[in-house]
C-alpha cells in the first residue's frame, strides 16, 4: 500500500515537472521568435563596415548628400534622411511598420522590426553642419584671474571660461584671430558663448577688418537728457531706478537698425536670433551710494566699483537689470527688438581696463563707442562707460555723440556652413 502511494506521488511529480519543462521551452522559443522577427537590428556603417552583412540584413546602397558612397566618415556627423531611405524584404515587398534611425554617437544604423525574411536597405545621409557654439567650446580653454592690467595676447583656438549665472561662459580675450562671423550681410566678432548656450556677437561692419567709424552703425547720444540718474538705462522710467517705460535715444537707434537690417520679411535672419538671452545694464549702486533721481552729491553705480576700485568684473546679472525681449522667459522683458550693447564688464573680460590704453585687443577700433553700463551721477549729469579711441574703458557724459556697435545673441542651435573664424575665412552662419 505504501509502495502504491509512493508510485502515485512520483507519477504526479513527473507530470508536473514535464509541464514546467514544456512551458520553459515554449517561453524560450517564443522569446527567440519575437527577437528574431520583431527586435531592432543595429549595424555599424563606418570605418569600412558599410557592407557589413548581418544574417538577412544587407545595406545595398548608401548616399551622402545625394552622392553614392562606400562608407561614412567616422569623424563626421550625419543625419539619416528617413523619408528617402528605404528597406524591403528580400523579395522586394514592403516591411510593415518600418522604423529607421541613425545614432551619431555609436555611428550605427538601426532598423525595426528586424526580420529573418531577408532585408535590403538603401540609405540616404546628409552631413550634419557643426554648431557654432560647439566649435568655440572645443577650443583650448584657460582662465584669467588678474584684471588689473590690459590683456593683449594674440591667440588662436583659445577661449577663457567664467560663470555668468546661467552656467559656464566661453569668452574671447586679447587679439584672437578666429572669432569672426559673417551673418545677415555684416561681419561680427564673437564676444562669448553665454552660459545658456547662445552666442553673443558685436558688430564689426561690412568688412571683417573694419576700424573706426566703419566698425559701427553710426553715432548717437546715449540719451539726449543727462540731468537725471535714471537716464543711464537702455530703457528707463522717470523717478525709478529700474524702470523700463521709455526708450533711451541709443536704444531707439538700435531698434531702428534691427528692424531695417535683421527683421526683414524676405530674409530668415530672425530665425537665428535668440530672443530669450538678454543684455545687462547694471543699475545697482556701488557700496556707500544710495540711488536718487537727482542727487546733490556724486553717486556711483556698481560697475564703477567692480572695474575701477576692485578690478573684478562680473558677467552675472540680476533680473531687473537684464534687458530682454518681451517674449523672453527671464529678465525685465522690456525690449521690442532683441538687440543691445556690450557691457563694461565684457570689455574688461576681453582685455580692457578702466583708464588704461589698450590698442592690441579685438574691441579696439580707434574710435569712441558706447557700452551700456552706467558709471555715475556727479550731482549735475549722468555718465556711462565707453571704450575710448585708445581702447581704454572710460566714462563720458551721456549726451555726447559716440559710436554705436550693436550686440545680438544667436541661438545655441546656430550652425555654420563653412569658415574657420579668421578674418579671411569667417564662420558663415547657415
Amino acid at each position: 500500500m505504501k509502495f502504491e502511494v509512493l508510485k502515485k506521488n512520483n507519477l504526479k511529480r513527473n507530470i508536473i515537472i514535464g509541464v514546467f519543462v514544456v512551458l520553459i521551452i515554449s517561453a524560450v522559443v517564443l522569446n527567440f521568435t519575437r527577437a528574431k522577427y520583431r527586435s531592432t537590428a543595429s549595424v555599424p556603417i563606418v570605418d569600412s563596415e558599410v557592407n557589413y552583412v548581418r544574417p538577412d540584413l544587407e545595406i545595398i546602397a548608401l548616399y551622402i548628400n545625394g552622392v553614392e558612397a562606400e562608407e561614412l566618415d567616422s569623424n563626421t556627423n550625419y543625419t539619416l534622411d528617413t523619408t528617402s531611405s528605404t528597406c524591403t524584404y528580400k523579395d522586394g515587398s514592403n516591411i510593415p511598420n518600418l522604423s529607421l534611425s541613425y545614432d551619431s554617437e555609436t555611428k550605427a544604423f538601426s532598423i525595426s522590426p528586424y526580420t529573418t525574411r531577408g532585408t535590403k536597405c538603401t540609405l540616404y545621409f546628409e552631413e550634419a553642419k557643426p554648431l557654432l557654439a560647439d566649435i568655440i567650446k572645443g577650443y583650448n580653454q584657460s582662465t584669467r584671474n588678474d584684471f588689473s592690467t590690459v590683456y593683449t595676447a594674440s591667440t588662436t583656438n583659445t577661449v577663457f571660461t567664467a560663470n555668468d549665472g546661467d552656467g559656464t561662459t566661453y569668452y574671447f580675450a586679447g587679439s584672437p584671430t578666429d572669432n569672426y562671423v559673417s551673418f545677415a550681410g555684416f561681419y561680427w566678432r564673437i564676444i562669448r558663448v553665454n552660459g545658456d548656450g547662445s552666442i553673443r556677437l558685436i558688430y564689426q561692419g561690412t568688412r571683417a577688418t573694419a576700424t573706426g567709424s566703419n566698425a559701427q552703425i553710426g553715432t548717437s547720444t546715449f540719451n539726449n537728457s543727462d540731468d537725471r540718474s535714471e537716464y543711464v538705462g537702455l530703457k528707463y522710467t522717470k523717478e525709478s531706478q529700474y524702470g523700463t517705460n521709455e526708450n533711451s535715444t541709443i536704444y531707439t537707434a538700435l531698434n531702428t537698425w534691427y528692424e531695417e537690417n535683421i527683421n526683414i520679411e524676405e530674409e530668415e535672419y530672425t530665425n537665428y536670433i535668440d530672443t530669450n538671452a538678454g543684455f545687462c545694464g547694471d543699475r545697482n549702486m556701488a557700496s556707500g551710494s544710495t540711488w536718487s533721481s537727482q542727487p546733490t552729491r556724486t553717486i556711483y553705480y556698481a560697475a564703477y566699483e567692480r572695474l575701477d576700485t576692485n578690478k573684478s568684473p562680473s558677467l552675472a546679472c540680476s533680473t531687473n537689470n537684464l534687458y530682454t525681449a518681451t517674449t523672453s522667459n527671464k529678465g525685465n522683458k522690456s525690449l521690442s527688438s532683441p538687440i543691445g550693447l556690450i557691457t563694461a564688464d565684457e570689455v574688461a573680460f576681453a582685455g580692457g581696463v578702466y583708464g588704461q590704453t589698450n590698442g592690441d585687443y579685438y574691441l579696439h577700433t580707434g574710435s569712441y563707442y558706447w557700452t551700456m553700463s552706467p558709471f555715475y551721477f556727479n550731482g549735475f549729469w549722468a555718465g556711462v562707460f565707453s571704450v575710448s579711441s585708445s581702447g581704454r574703458l572710460y566714462f563720458i557724459n551721456m549726451n555726447n555723440t559716440y559710436g554705436v556697435r550693436p550686440v545680438i545673441n544667436l541661438k545655441a542651435t546656430t550652425t555654420i556652413s563653412s569658415g574657420n573664424g579668421t578674418a579671411q575665412n569667417p564662420f558663415i552662419v547657415d
